[in-house]
């Protein structure tokens, strides 16, 4: 299974991370339209960010994992840009859950 997971601010809601991690094992490698969906949405969201805001994610990657800590920009409209993206790739990612949610599930939690 896969499992996304976004962690937000307490103090405003905003996400500071977020992980995926996990292997649908739907189809063979190659043929897993899952795995291929869930990392194009998620990868596609990181490039994203790079390009149309300027900030690089400190994010790592490698088979079956994405993690990303978001860090917070100085310029509001720049912090705005990056949450409408990655509100944008939970609510993909969560429509996928919706039709294949034996293979993606995902997941918030509140940083305390």
């Amino acid at each position: 299974m896969i499992t996304a997971t976004f962690v937000r601010s307490a103090e405003d809601n905003r996400i500071v991370s977020f992980a995926i991690s996990g292997h649908a094992d739907y189809a063979k490698r190659g043929k897993d339209i899952i795995c291929a969906g869930v990392s194009t949405v998620s990868v596609g969201t990181v490039n994203a960010i790079e390009e149309l805001t300027g900030v690089e994610l400190p994010a790592s990657m490698r088979s079956g994992w994405l993690q990303s800590e978001i860090p917070l920009q100085a310029d509001d409209t720049v912090n705005e840009r990056i949450q409408l993206l990655l509100e944008s790739m939970r609510v993909m990612l969560a429509s996928i859950a919706v039709s294949y949610g034996k293979y993606v599930e995902v997941r918030e939690l509140i940083d305390t």
